[in-house]
């Protein structure tokens, strides 16, 4: 069934909603309103004020309550509106959320899931337009998922709430409304397990969120040229299919990294570091980054986009290995 970004999250919701009476959706707005970007309209329509559950504008509050209801057996899936505000509750997460199960011995678990949006490309300026996933995955106990795609988005969304360790569940406001064929009713896509994208034999390119459908695009370009480009999105950071990651370096012997996030310490120098230690005598070239810079992300839209990863940097950065 056709199904938007968007929808395919909301249908996610609704599966779990109906499944399991533990499940509720809380957040700023998420209620009446359909979530500041529409994904959980009608929902609450569907399922009424007890399990659509419209909260104070305090997201210290939004994740801190959910840490506490999943320790005590619901399984709370909470909305924090943008990305850029989890540095607000960035305590909850790191020194309760993730901790508690480790603290405990096992004997609490914490299956709650954050919901957040990231991303640049619509005019948001410097504080509703960043991705900060890196943040997340260094904090042992925090599962982050970053679908790229309205089927993986579905399927991550309803084992994440599966799942009983806290997860970071990132939508991007540029893929909302990306449409594709996603299987209706239940079902799930492993967490933890990558997605070969694009085949290829060249070069591979390991891309998340946003920055997939970008490098598809440059693919497309690069094959006009006689370069086969696989491209990888690992679909989750924590935990890393590095083994898939692997493989393919060592089918194509180069490898390109694209994150939206500036370069300094984001999430592809995990990546790079994992293929210099155990992959090194795969790689035929040096490994490159293709990031934003570090910088404020702008408000003027011609700087907003020359900061932003292009399709043309990517395709630069992958004719330099050859």
């Amino acid at each position: 069934m056709q199904m938007t970004y968007a929808e395919a999250i909301r249908d996610g919701l609704r599966v779990e909603l109906k499944r399991d009476p533990k499940v509720y959706l809380a957040g700023e707005d998420v209620g009446p309103f359909g979530g500041c970007f529409g994904v959980t309209a009608g929902l609450f329509d569907e399922f009424g004020p007890k399990r659509i559950v419209d909260t104070p504008i305090s997201e210290n509050f939004i994740v801190g309550h959910a840490v506490g209801s999943s320790a005590c057996g619901l399984r709370p899936v909470v909305e924090v509106m943008f990305d850029d505000f989890i540095t607000v509750c960035f305590d909850e997460f790191a020194n309760q959320a993730a901790k508690v199960r480790y603290m405990f011995g096992g004997k609490a678990k914490v299956p709650m899931v954050c919901l957040t949006i990231n991303g640049a490309g619509v005019g948001a300026a410097a504080q509703h337009s960043q991705s900060l996933e890196a943040l997340l995955t260094h904090i042992p106990g925090l599962i982050t998922v970053i679908p790229s795609t309205p089927a993986d988005a579905k399927g991550l969304l309803i084992a994440a709430i599966r799942d009983d360790n806290p997860v970071i569940f990132y939508e991007h406001k540029q893929l909302l409304g990306v449409s594709e064929d996603v299987p209706e009713g239940d079902y799930t896509v492993p967490i933890g397990k990558a997605d070969i994208k694009r085949e290829g034999s060249d070069v591979t390119i390991v891309a998340w969120s946003w920055m997939v459908q970008k490098s598809l695009a440059a693919a497309e370009e690069l094959a006009k040229d006689g370069i086969s480009v696989e491209v990888l999105d690992p679909r989750t950071l924590v935990p890393l299919d590095k083994e898939a990651i692997l493989k393919s370096v060592g089918k194509t012997g180069r490898l390109v990294i694209v994150q939206e996030s500036c370069k300094t310490m984001g999430f592809g120098s995990e990546i790079a570091a994992i293929v210099a230690e155990e992959g090194l005598d795969l790689l035929n070239a040096p490994i490159i980054r293709v990031a934003a810079p570090n910088t404020p992300i702008p408000f003027s839209p011609v700087l907003e986009q020359e900061y932003i990863p292009s399709v043309e940097k990517i395709v630069a950065a992958v004719k330099s290995l050859f």
